[in-house]
């Protein structure tokens, strides 16, 4: 736990532990009591059971959930750190400006949503895995911190984190162009929630940086208040519909493409979508080195595959954002001008939509319509990078 950090000496980093913020995750049983509110406890139950959910669980990972929530409470309250423990949905600007440090209790969904809400690199977010048999947790701190308090027989509070160093992880900044930019967003998981206010505040700059920015540059123009720490898509919403966009890379020419959207991904953000999208299996491999004539043993075809797909993840500091094309047409004119490769790296990267009813989606959270004329310009700037934590082991 990040705890005892004083203990450190003046070279090495050291962490002010007087307020911290606890961002708790929406458990899949808190979910559905939230959407149907208007039911008690042995319709919710019926209504779950008749869906063909799990019910017991749904209850059993709730409880796992809430008894790591509890164990991490009870440790910082025993340390006299002074505590503040929000749901995720109700997560706000004044929670996160009371504190030193702010601690996602969940998995990667939940360090996502509270990396988006943290702007700068002065305020750290370290994330805690409170039930690793449900999430990967790549965001987070090594499992064993939730390992032995899940292990029921041990009762094992969560261990003392040792020596760290920190980490910037890059985030991908936004700037909108156009005539529809003014257009409110939507917060994809409030929509789930709440129908009826779904609509993402995006009005109020973050900080007088970005108010800065934001007043020196045209009326049609302005960057969004929100980074994206894994990955931003941009493509129609209609997904069997082909999107059309027109793409430039560090300053370049336009190049038109026709396909199913596009990702920009950071370094963080390479082990998740970015990965899904480029990996290759045993069964490709196989028949590529087929078509080659090489005939590979037994062994050599996984190693080949993991070789290849670990090559897609690059450094969480990486200043470069990587861009992959989904399904790019290529055929007759398409792309235009030839020559554009479907995935690669650039420093800056800006879209021009042609597309009918876009979306510009960041983190898979919040959805920003992106729909013909509108442009948008993607970069990293070192100071919107994300201030983590990664141990020295």
């Amino acid at each position: 736990f990040l705890v005892g950090c004083h203990h450190y000496s003046s070279s090495a980093p050291s962490l002010k532990l007087n307020r911290a913020l606890l961002v708790s995750k929406l458990s899949r049983y808190e979910l559905e009591s939230l959407r149907f509110k208007d039911i008690d406890q042995t319709q919710l139950e019926k209504k779950l059971r008749d869906r063909g959910s799990d019910y017991e669980l749904l209850i059993h990972h709730h409880e796992v959930h809430k008894s790591f929530e509890k164990s991490v409470v009870d440790v910082l309250k025993n340390k006299n750190v002074d505590i503040r423990l929000v749901p995720r949905f109700k997560l706000t600007q004044d929670d996160i400006s009371w504190a030193d440090v702010v601690f996602s209790l969940g998995g990667d969904g939940t360090f996502l949503m509270v990396a988006s809400s943290v702007l700068g690199n002065s305020k750290p977010v370290v994330g805690f895995n409170s039930d690793p048999t449900r999430s990967e947790g790549h965001l987070c701190l090594p499992k064993r911190f939730s390992l032995q308090e899940l292990t029921k027989s041990s009762r094992v509070a969560p261990p003392v984190l040792g020596e760290f160093k920190w980490m910037f992880r890059s985030r991908i900044r936004i700037t909108l162009s156009g005539e529809f930019i003014d257009e409110q967003p939507v917060e994809l998981q409030e929509e789930l929630l709440h129908p009826d206010r779904r609509i993402y505040n995006c009005n109020v700059a973050p900080d007088e940086k970005h108010v800065f920015i934001n007043s020196a540059l045209p009326e049609s123009t302005r960057v969004l208040p929100v980074f994206a720490l894994n990955e931003v898509f941009l493509g129609e919403s209609l997904s069997a519909r082909v999107s059309y966009f027109e793409l430039s890379l560090d300053g370049g020419p336009f190049t038109k493409i026709k396909s199913s959207g596009l990702c920009v991904t950071t370094g963080t953000g390479s082990t998740s979508w970015h990965l899904s999208i480029n990996r290759v299996d045993q069964q490709t491999v196989a028949k590529l080195a087929t078509l080659l004539g090489n005939k590979l043993s037994p062994e050599q075809v996984p190693a080949i595959t993991k070789s290849y797909n670990d090559s897609l993840v690059f450094s969480p500091e990486n200043p470069q954002i990587s861009y992959t094309i989904r399904d790019n047409i290529c055929a007759s004119v398409w792309p235009h001008p030839k020559g554009i490769e479907s995935r690669g790296f650039a420093s800056q990267i800006v879209i021009r939509s042609r597309c009918f009813d876009a979306v510009l989606v960041i983190d898979g959270r919040v959805s920003f319509k992106f729909n013909d004329g509108t442009v948008a310009k993607l970069e990293i700037h070192e100071s919107d990078s994300l201030r983590t934590v990664t141990l020295n082991e």
